[in-house]
């Protein structure tokens, strides 16, 4: 049976939560309403984890005083490139945003869990992993944070932290070395320009399944 959720105050099927996710580049600036923020939250930490490591932190910034060292990060890496009014007027719209949040990983957690006796590993050595799952189950935790937003009834985006602004990304939040951001999510409410802002998704369809999905064998 299908799971009905909270959208805009009425049920609404999980799958119409999934349908109404796209990426907002655009919010009004009004404040969230009271417990949002832990809404959000709590749905980030029903995320899995590889042997429930649960090596995820969330730096959380919320009005313009906090939010704004996070935009002037990016504002001062595009000010040394060559870009476009057209992205200059996303970047402002989506710093109107009342609330960031960061979700980072941490490796070290992982590793020390993998080198527990219920695990196997005797050592803490990364060439075990196939994958770095320190990152998968941060992202994990990134896309319930989308989707919890679709169901306050609010926009969100997913934006990079560059290599090049990385460093001044910790020394202005005072992240610590073993933690390392995945990305910066701003959530708010959307504003009526969002549908004009640049979006790759209205000029790339979206891949049908059969594209995709490759049954029995490739």
């Amino acid at each position: 049976m299908a799971t009905a959720v909270r959208l805009y105050a009425y049920e609404v099927e999980f799958s119409e939560v999934i349908k109404r996710r796209k990426m907002v580049r655009a919010f009004t600036g009004q404040p969230l309403a009271a417990g949002t923020v832990d809404r959000l939250l709590r749905a980030a930490n029903r995320a899995p984890s590889a042997g429930f490591s649960q090596g995820y932190s969330f730096l959380v910034l919320e009005g313009p005083q906090q939010c704004a060292p996070l935009w002037e990060i990016g504002q001062d890496a595009a000010s040394a490139g060559d870009i476009t009014a057209e992205v200059r007027a996303m970047m402002e719209a989506m710093s109107r945003a009342p609330l960031v949040i960061v979700p980072l990983a941490c490796k070290d957690i992982y590793l020390d869990r993998y080198a527990q006796p219920d695990k196997g590993w005797a050592d803490r050595d990364e060439s075990h992993w196939p994958v770095p799952y320190w990152y998968i189950d941060t992202g994990f935790t990134a896309l319930l944070i989308l989707l919890a937003a679709v169901d306050e009834g609010l926009g969100a985006v997913f934006l990079g932290i560059m290599p090049e602004e990385m460093p001044d990304f910790r020394s202005r939040f005072e992240v610590p070395d073993e933690w390392t951001p995945i990305g910066a999510i701003a959530i708010g409410h959307i504003a009526p320009e969002a549908e004009q802002m640049p979006s790759s998704a209205r000029s790339i369809a979206r891949k049908s399944l059969d594209e995709l999905v490759h049954r029995g064998r490739w």
